[in-house]
């Protein structure tokens, strides 16, 4: 089968999706603010390396227990379906997106999108904690051949918006690497990129 890859922030759409749903839930919901103590400590101990980021990002989303997630997922791609890029829109194969964002907040979007397939970061929807690991760097490939035999996809183009994170998937490309920029697709040669 022939698909193509997309990372989800800054690629798909212009911001980072998880940073901006905890903005908007510490405005909407504005109890979530009592988790903002606990969210400062685990930056300062990933900072110092006492944690990494996935620990990080798992004290990041344990506001989710004081709202209605759903719904506050529903208002939230309500206010930003009309960031998407365009060029999306117009996807000529099978389209797989792999993002470290959160499962529950992408699952929506992935809908109205008309997504093929979407692999995310797995949450525990009633208190925001991270299942396995951050869908990140390597991760990305090891959850694309978790749910595919590798034999089985023919990988044609791939886009990111992030050359040092999305490496790993963009050398599974058989046809182009897209770096996103500003919203634009820029196409590069992945060899001549990473010859180091």
């Amino acid at each position: 089968m022939e698909v193509d890859i997309y990372d989800f922030d800054k690629t798909i759409v212009p911001f980072d999706s998880g940073s901006l749903f905890i903005l908007y839930c510490m405005v909407h919901y504005p109890w979530c603010i009592i988790t903002l103590p606990l969210i400062a400590v685990a930056g300062i101990l990933m900072l110092v390396g006492v944690i990494n980021f996935t620990q990080f990002k798992k004290t990041c989303f344990s506001f989710v227990a004081l709202i209605p997630v759903e719904k506050a997922v529903k208002k939230f791609w309500d206010k930003h379906i009309d960031s998407v890029h365009k060029w999306f829109f117009d996807r000529p194969r099978y389209s797989i997106v792999i993002s470290a964002s959160p499962d529950f907040l992408l699952a929506d979007i992935a809908q109205r999108l008309g997504f093929d397939e979407i692999i995310s970061t797995r949450h525990n929807i009633k208190n925001g904690m991270i299942i396995g690991q951050n869908c990140r760097d390597e991760e990305k490939v090891r959850r694309l051949f978790e749910a595919h035999d590798k034999d089985s996809l023919e990988i044609i183009d791939v886009y990111s918006d992030s050359y040092t994170h999305d490496r790993p998937i963009f050398s599974l490309a058989t046809g182009k690497c897209y770096h996103i920029e500003k919203g634009k697709k820029v196409e590069f040669d992945f060899n001549e990129k990473y010859k180091n």
